[in-house]
């Protein structure tokens, strides 16, 4: 992921010269490929020589930090972004959700942001320390716009933790209405909502939430939220952890109809 960015802005850098890419390999004395698969994000070349190609695209100082930060970033095994609790900590998942045509969640605590009602959101937000009444109305009509994403052209599976459903978030009214949106949302064919029961104890997701995105043309990523920072790991060895623990989720969740009729025990 952060290979695409870096390499969208290299591709924007050289554009803006009017130059071909053949053109700008030949002044460097590169190989045509080199500059291809920096455009590409796939690196291949020191920080110097990513330097001396800005440099000769004459891109402006904080772009050229920019990009050069990005480089370094690539050989990272994870992208962490940190952020002060507003709707700017969402704009990276939300650009990544919308690229995405698999998406894999894996809700233990609370139901998973994509299928939250907008006062179920509310509420969640309001639950964070030093989060203003302005700041709530923001981050919940941010949270609101990522249902854009659901289309029959993706894939969307929710495991979702039976304690998320029982945990009470503002009213029993509210809760009821959240239950029932979450059911609806079920029957997409599309979207598959499979719950993991209290009644097998431990389970395989114990470390946590977190969303797995998969891509036509990309490598997966996989994004871990905190109080102030998010994580997005595109390591293979990362997303391997993640992809077996996604398994043995789906060995352990009720299936989808055992799932509805759970939920739908939830409201009686």
């Amino acid at each position: 992921m952060v290979g695409r960015s870096f390499g969208d802005g290299v591709r924007d850098a050289i554009q803006s010269t009017g130059m071909t890419q053949r053109r700008i390999a030949e002044l460097l004395d590169w190989e045509e490929a080199k500059v291809s698969d920096l455009v590409k994000g796939k690196g291949g070349v020191t920080e110097v020589e990513v330097a001396m190609l800005l440099g000769l695209c004459t891109v402006k100082p904080d772009e050229a930090r920019r990009l050069l930060a990005l480089f370094r970033e690539t050989r990272e095994k994870g992208y962490l972004e940190f952020n002060d609790g507003v709707p700017q900590q969402l704009t990276t998942l939300i650009d990544q959700e919308r690229l995405a045509n698999k998406v894999f969640v894996w809700a233990m605590d609370l139901i998973p942001g994509l299928v939250q009602l907008e006062q179920y959101s509310a509420e969640v937000v309001r639950a964070v320390p030093k989060i203003s009444a302005e700041q709530v109305a923001e981050i919940v009509a941010a949270k609101a716009g990522r249902k854009t994403v659901f289309h029959r052209s993706r894939e969307f599976v929710f495991y979702i933790h039976e304690q998320a459903l029982r945990l009470q978030v503002g009213s029993a009214e509210l809760m009821v209405e959240q239950l029932n949106e979450l059911l609806r949302m079920s029957i997409r064919p599309y979207v598959s909502v499979r719950v993991v029961p209290l009644s097998i104890g431990v389970h395989a997701g114990l470390a946590g939430s977190f969303t797995r995105l998969g891509y036509a043309k990309f490598e997966p990523v996989v994004y871990l939220e905190s109080h102030n920072s998010n994580l997005f790991l595109e390591d293979k060895g990362s997303i391997t952890v993640y992809d077996n623990v996604l398994e043995a989720l789906a060995v352990q969740a009720l299936d989808e109809e055992q799932s509805r009729e759970l939920i739908t025990s939830l409201l009686a």
